[in-house]
C-alpha cells in the first residue's frame, strides 16, 4: 500500500474534460470536468492544470469505477470438484487474467466472496498485475452437503475434500468461530456463508436453509466484533430469512424473493447483492462448458426469478447492489448483468447500484462516486446510456484506476 501511495503521488494529474458526469449518487449526469491528483480527483470545475495529461470525453458519459461485489477470482470453471482439486498456481496463473480482463470492462472494485487471500491482494497492491481494487472473503463456509461442497453423493469421499480453494466444510459454532478468526487473522474483509442450495453444487436442493441459526450466529458474532460482516448465498425466502434474523447483511443471489422477506430484509437493514447474469450465461453456455445436468435444472428453477426478485425488493426500498458471479469462460459475459438489469430498471438505478450502493456494501464511501476526495476510478463510456442504454454494456470505454488510464495490453 505505501508503495502504491508512493507511485500515485509522482504520477502526473489527470483531467477528464467535454464529459458528461455521473457521480454515483445522481439521477442524470451534470457536464463538468474532473481533475484527479495522487490517485484522487481533486476538482470537478474550472480548466486543467498546464501539467495534466487531458482526457477529452468529447460528450461521452464519465462514471465512477465499477464495483462488481459478486466475483470469484479463483472460479476458473464450472466443475467444483475439479475447481477445488487444481494446483493453487494454475488456479492463481488464471486468477490473475480473471482479474486484469475484469479491470478493462471498468471494474476497478472487486469483492470475491468464495476464494481470495491475502497472497492475491498483496500482489495486485504491489504491481505484481494489474487489476482492481481487491477485497476477499477467503474460503467460503458451507455445512456437510451444502453448496460448497463439491463431492457427488455416489462417491465416498472424505470430508477434506472440500477444503479447496473457494468453499472449506464447517460443522459447528465451535468450528465456526474458530474458522472466522482465522479468516480475520489473514486480511478478509468479510465472511461468506452457504445458507441455502445452489446451482452448480451436487447434493443440495435449492430452498433448504442450510446452517442452524446457533452456526449463523456465531459467524456473525465472530464477524461483527472485528468490524465486519457476513454475506451470505441464499435464494429461498426461507432460506434469506434465516439468514437476514440471525444478522447476515449482504443476501447474495436471493431470486425467489417474496414480498413479506423483501420487508424484513428492509427492517434489517439487508443488502441484496443479484448476480442475473450468472443464470442466463449458465443456460446459454452451460452445457457445452461441462455443467452436469442436475446444475442445469437447478439453473432453470432461479433463472427466470431473477427480475422479480429485484423488482420486489425495490418495492420494501431494500438497497440493491450488483454483482455477476461468472465462473469459467462465462466471464466473458460479465458487462451483460447491465443489459440484464436495464430490462427492469433505469440506467441511474443501475448505475447506482454498481457504483455507491456496492461501495456502501463494503463500507468504502471513497469509491463509487465522483466528488473531491474520492479515488480517481473512472470509466468514460462510449456515449450516453440515457439515450441508448447498450452503452453501458458495449465494450467500448476507457477506464482510469487511481488517476491513470487503463492501458490496452497484450
Amino acid at each position: 500500500p505505501q508503495r502504491r501511495k508512493e507511485a500515485a503521488m509522482t504520477r502526473p494529474p489527470l483531467s477528464v474534460v467535454n464529459g458528461l458526469v455521473f457521480d454515483g449518487a445522481s439521477a442524470s449526469p451534470a457536464e463538468h470536468p474532473v481533475h484527479a491528483a495522487g490517485g484522487k480527483i481533486v476538482g470537478l470545475e474550472g480548466p486543467p492544470p498546464a501539467e495534466a495529461r487531458v482526457i477529452d470525453a468529447g460528450g461521452r458519459t464519465v462514471v465512477p469505477g465499477l464495483i462488481d461485489c459478486h466475483f470469484h477470482a479463483y472460479g476458473i470453471g464450472l466443475d467444483l470438484l475439479e475447481l477445488e482439486a487444481q494446483p493453487l498456481s494454475y488456479v492463481t496463473a488464471k486468477a490473475s487474467v480473471r482479474l486484469r480482463r475484469a479491470l478493462r470492462r471498468g471494474f476497478t472494485t472487486v469483492r470475491d466472496v468464495a476464494g481470495g487471500d491475502i497472497g492475491l491482494q498483496k500482489a495486485l497492491r504491489e504491481g505484481v498485475f494489474s487489476g482492481p481494487r481487491y477485497f476477499f472473503t477467503g474460503r467460503a463456509l458451507t455445512q456437510t452437503g451444502g453448496h460448497a461442497d463439491p463431492r457427488p453423493g455416489h462417491l465416498h469421499l472424505e470430508t477434506a475434500c472440500g477444503c479447496g480453494h473457494m468453499g472449506e466444510i464447517v460443522d459447528g459454532e465451535d468450528n465456526l468461530r474458530r474458522a472466522v478468526r482465522e479468516r480475520m487473522r489473514t486480511g478478509a474483509h468479510a465472511v461468506k456463508i452457504f445458507t441455502s442450495g445452489g446451482v452448480v453444487s451436487p447434493t443440495d436442493p435449492i430452498r433448504i436453509p442450510q446452517y442452524s441459526a446457533g452456526e449463523v450466529r456465531a459467524v456473525v458474532d465472530e464477524a461483527t466484533r472485528r468490524g465486519s460482516y457476513v454475506a451470505s448465498h441464499a435464494y429461498s425466502p426461507e432460506a434469506i430469512a434465516h439468514a437476514v434474523v440471525n444478522g447476515v447483511r449482504t443476501i447474495e443471489h436471493g431470486n425467489l424473493l417474496d414480498a413479506d422477506t423483501a420487508e424484513l430484509m428492509a427492517e434489517r437493514g439487508a443488502f441484496l447483492v443479484p448476480t442475473l447474469i450468472a443464470y442466463r450465461a449458465m443456460q446459454r453456455r452451460g452445457s457445452e462448458l461441462g455443467l452436469p445436468e442436475v446444475s442445469r435444472v437447478k439453473n432453470e428453477e432461479v433463472l427466470e426469478a431473477g427480475l422479480d426478485s429485484i423488482k420486489i425488493a425495490r418495492a420494501a426500498g431494500v438497497e440493491i447492489g450488483l454483482g455477476t458471479d461468472l465462473m469459467g469462460d462465462l466471464e466473458e459475459d460479465q458487462l451483460l448483468e447491465f443489459q440484464l438489469r436495464s430490462e427492469e430498471e433505469g440506467v441511474d438505478a443501475i448505475l447506482r447500484s454498481a457504483t455507491s450502493v456496492n461501495a456502501a456494501i463494503i463500507g468504502r464511501p471513497d469509491l463509487g462516486v465522483i466528488r473531491e476526495g474520492a479515488a480517481a476510478d473512472l470509466v468514460i463510456l462510449d456515449g450516453d446510456p440515457w439515450r441508448d442504454a447498450s452503452v453501458l454494456w458495449s465494450p467500448s470505454r476507457t477506464v482510469v484506476q487511481g488517476g491513470v488510464p487503463v492501458e490496452e495490453g497484450p
